[in-house]
């Protein structure tokens, strides 16, 4: 432990932390660059740059921009399922775990660039291509399961009878993209959001 008086203990990090953190600066930062400017237009130079770090340390994490691309894309999916994903599975009601899990999501979309997901499933739709595919199995997985979780509801009438409950859960994700896309900041990104998920699913505002 290295001490200092003026500024009380500080813990040395070891070189697994330190790289971690590196780790870390630099997926945001490309979620960042992959969201404003596109994966096409991005420079791997100015992720690292944005991060704090040289292009040569990005290169020592990241073989390429597609590497770094499937990492921030499981990085984003790690996150969002322990901060809404997770939580929201844990409350019994199916239409209060849709509606709860709503606005998690736009608690999420604050303090994360999750919008490097849209903005990456826009610019490689219909393409066969590494990142299509690794789009494609974390939205894939997450429909059935919200269509699972509107099934159940129907069955327990917590949800009214509606579209089919697959088509419901695509409309469902969309909702979610489309208000806190559009929408930043508290109180109104998650009202919204939990408004607008409310109307599609046939539930009574709160």
């Amino acid at each position: 432990m290295i001490t200092n008086d003026s500024e009380g203990p500080r813990v040395r990090r070891t070189q697994a932390e330190r790289t971690e953190r590196t780790r870390s600066k630099l997926l945001e930062s490309a979620a960042r660059g992959f969201s404003t400017y596109g994966y096409g237009n991005v420079r791997l130079d100015d992720i690292a740059r944005d991060a704090g770090y040289t292009r040569g340390a990005l290169y020592h994490l990241f073989a390429n921009k597609d590497e770094l691309a499937l990492a921030v894309i499981e990085w984003v999916q790690q996150t969002w399922q322990a901060e809404v994903g997770a939580p929201a599975g844990q409350i019994d009601d199916p239409a209060e775990r849709l509606v709860w899990a709503a606005r998690a999501h736009a608690r999420y979309v604050r303090k994360h660039i999750a919008a490097v997901l849209l903005s990456l499933r826009v610019e490689f739709a219909g393409r066969d291509h590494p990142v299509a595919d690794a789009l494609a199995q974390v939205i894939g997985p997450l429909t059935d399961d919200l269509a699972k979780t509107i099934t159940l509801g129907r069955r327990r009438g917590s949800l009214p009878p509606g579209p089919p409950p697959r088509l419901l859960a695509s409309a469902y994700i969309g909702v979610l993209e489309g208000v806190t896309s559009a929408v930043t900041g508290p109180p109104h990104d998650a009202d919204l959001t939990e408004r607008a998920v409310r109307g599609l699913l046939g539930l009574p505002q709160s």
